[in-house]
């Protein structure tokens, strides 16, 4: 490695230091237990698990879940790379650990998209269409509804149209990950 590659990773390593004191320093002074925001972004992460252990379809628990997990796993990807870059922010976090909205990339959104998932299955709905309308529902009302509150802010460039483009990349990718894994179990 080089003198000057070092400079640069020193120059990084202090940066991300400096940012995660600040982002710890901001959740004690705005989102710890003593906020109303905090009880509401850990309520959008408990409540929609304590829904989908009562509502899964425990026979193809573990299809859906597969499924939610690649929704998880995306929609994290994306919205770390959203908040990496600039993109948004997440003013109420449960942690400082992670910059993003654990509450969303954790629980409300994957399980919103599994039960859309398993309705889709149980009653031979296209997946696409309803998948797509959910990803509407939350680029164009849920997220405003967040910025309203103050729950999320967009900034730089991005657009509720981006979100809504990342959203469908997310739903896309989870249902044809998820049927490549089906396929292959057929086959065996």
């Amino acid at each position: 490695m080089t003198p000057n590659q070092q400079e640069y990773l020193k120059k990084i390593h202090s940066i991300q230091e400096n940012l995660a004191k600040t982002w710890a320093e901001y959740w004690q002074h705005y989102s710890t237990p003593s906020s109303w925001q905090f009880w509401v972004t850990l309520g959008a992460f408990i409540l929609p698990l304590v829904i989908l252990y009562f509502l899964i379809d425990r026979k193809k628990a573990f299809h859906l879940g597969f499924y939610g997990f690649n929704v998880h796993v995306w929609f994290h990807y994306i919205d770390t790379a959203g908040v990496y870059n600039g993109l948004w922010t997440y003013p109420y976090q449960i942690n400082t650990i992670i910059p993003v909205s654990f509450s969303l990339d954790a629980s409300l959104i994957p399980v919103s998209f599994m039960l859309l998932y398993q309705w889709t299955i149980n009653h031979h709905k296209n997946y696409y269409v309803y998948a797509t309308a959910l990803c509407l529902f939350f680029a164009f009302i849920f997220k405003p509804l967040l910025t309203g509150i103050g729950f999320f802010q967009l900034h730089e460039w991005a657009t509720y149209g981006h979100l809504f483009v990342f959203y469908l990349a997310v739903i896309l990718l989870s249902k044809w990950i998820t049927n490549l894994f089906l396929y292959f179990e057929k086959q065996h």
